[in-house]
């Protein structure tokens, strides 16, 4: 078994409302920095498992996302290896 550390960045879909991201936003433009268009929040997980190999890894990876990490119908989410370019996106 290897060590692997992921990282998963869930953030909203597009489209959908954002309050938090909406309130930076507003909170941003009245300190001065009027060119900013648009601000997303989302949240970065950083988990440590163990795995016969990256595939295996991502595999598990994005079956936790699926699961209980991110929420499908309001969510997107990208899991990698950190480190590695390789990316899955959902």
């Amino acid at each position: 078994m290897n060590h692997f550390r992921m990282e998963i960045l869930v953030k909203p879909r597009p489209g959908l409302l954002d309050p938090e991201g909406k309130a930076i936003h507003h909170a941003l433009r009245s300190l001065g920095w009027t060119d900013i268009h648009d601000v997303r929040v989302g949240k970065a997980i950083y988990i440590d498992l163990e795995a016969e190999d990256s595939v295996t890894a991502l595999e598990t990876t994005e079956a936790m996302c699926r699961k209980i990490l991110a929420n499908p119908v309001t969510e997107d989410f990208e899991v990698s290896v950190v480190g590695d370019t390789e990316r899955i996106t959902a």
